[in-house]
């Protein structure tokens, strides 16, 4: 079935509830290459109980853990007449990522989140269309803690009918060289350690499934090169301290695949930090028009 416009607009808002704790932390933390250095006591926190800190951009992979997918429910029915919209999602890529922090993440707890389609665009048949989620957390007490919003690139699912303006600006990075650049050595088997934080879409993981997408091998998750690109900033500019973090936004350009060095190029002007990520051995640019935005 083809994606139904203006019915996807429409889509009663899907809720659940979810819990994480400090293993579901940490897991995330490995995942996007932190601890590998056992002695390095500024990533220690990451990965370790005792003082234990969240990476801002985990928020994208917590309300996976414990039993959240089990409870979703929808807050509505959907009106007469609707018509239920489906995405091929072998052809289905990441295409924007925001999180907003309302507050900075704890170590653990229960929280509520409530997901709605906020935007369909169409790229035309045979350049796919792009669906943008809004998603959006509260804690035990009804306040506000984060704020999620993502693209998804459907390949496949152009020519719908809806409109092909009207999406987000893209954050445009300074022209002039970067104030850092800083590598990343990316592990062969980092996607099937990443995946374990909830996504096993096996696009990351089985050779015959990456094929038939185009691909000549399993690549790296798009939210996995998204939290080294935060890791980045941890390292580089907020000296570790994860509360700093207001925001954090990309747009995803090319695939990664286990393995590959990624270099971040990061500028900083203010509380802004803009950062762009570039596959070194191939040349590459992986992410482009990123976005932090620190705390006043």
């Amino acid at each position: 079935m083809p994606i139904y416009y203006p019915d996807i607009l429409e889509n009663p808002p899907t809720t659940w509830t979810f819990s994480y704790g400090d293993k579901d932390v940490m897991l995330y933390a490995l995942g996007i290459g932190l601890g590998a250095d056992p002695l390095n006591r500024d990533e220690l926190p990451f990965v370790y109980e005792k003082g234990l800190k969240v990476v801002p951009t985990a928020a994208t992979v917590l309300s996976s853990a414990g039993v959240g997918r089990a409870q979703r429910t929808q807050t509505s029915e959907p009106r007469e007449g609707w018509r239920q919209s489906e995405i091929n999602y072998l052809m289905v890529v990441h295409g924007e990522q925001k999180v907003e922090l309302h507050k900075p993440l704890p170590e653990y707890g229960s929280f509520t989140a409530e997901m709605r389609v906020v935007g369909a665009y169409d790229k035309g048949a045979g350049k796919g269309a792009v669906i943008i989620n809004e998603t959006t957390w509260t804690d035990d007490k009804g306040e506000k803690v984060a704020t999620l919003t993502g693209s998804t690139f459907a390949r496949g699912d152009g020519g719908f009918g809806g409109p092909s303006d009207g999406a987000p600006e893209p954050h445009v990075v300074p022209d002039r060289a970067p104030d850092i650049s800083v590598d990343f050595a990316t592990t062969p088997d980092q996607a099937l350690l990443y995946r374990l934080n909830g996504d096993r879409n096996p696009l990351h993981s089985d050779p015959d499934i990456a094929k038939a997408a185009g691909f000549d091998r399993p690549i790296l998750h798009g939210l996995c090169t998204y939290g080294i690109t935060c890791r980045a900033v941890l390292q580089e500019i907020t000296g570790w301290d994860p509360s700093v973090i207001e925001s954090h936004q990309v747009r995803f350009s090319a695939p990664v695949f286990p393995g590959d060095t990624i270099t971040v190029d990061l500028w900083r002007d203010g509380k802004v930090i803009s950062f762009e990520a570039r596959v070194k051995e191939r040349g590459v640019t992986v992410i482009k028009n990123g976005k932090t935005v620190l705390r006043a």
